[in-house]
């Protein structure tokens, strides 16, 4: 009964400490690989650090995403800065006294810039009573 109990395989030994079992190609591609200790050991801080990758991989995108919209924005006040110096510009020569004077002219033939300046009317409010 002995020489029976030193020649018994333990089916439950874990697949880490068989004598000769090495990680190998064959093991890989028939899964042997995950069914490991130190592989199931491992399956939280695997979990973690694809969270971790996925987590950076959408700020890249939502920085990328912020720097496209940003460059836009940037274009748009340049623009509009523009236009507002150039409306500006416009509104200043529109308001010369000499272009309202002809613009006038144009717009209302008949009527004529005064030539001498205008007088004060005073009414005497005692003597109407």
């Amino acid at each position: 009964m002995d020489n029976d109990r030193k020649n018994i395989d333990f089916i439950d030994e874990p697949a880490d400490y068989r004598e000769g079992k090495k990680f190998s190609a064959k093991n890989l591609i028939d899964g042997s690989v995950l069914t490991r200790n130190w592989v199931v050991n491992q399956v939280p801080f695997i979990i973690f650090v694809t969270f971790l990758a996925i987590l950076y991989i959408a700020n890249r995108y939502h920085a990328e995403r912020v720097v496209r919209e940003t460059v836009e924005m940037q274009r748009e006040v340049k623009e509009l800065r523009f236009e507002s110096i150039t409306t500006a510009a416009d509104l200043m020569y529109i308001s010369k006294q000499s272009e309202v004077a002809r613009m006038v002219k144009e717009k209302i033939p008949g009527l004529e810039e005064l030539v001498e300046p205008p007088s004060k009317i005073v009414i005497d409010s005692k003597k109407e009573q």
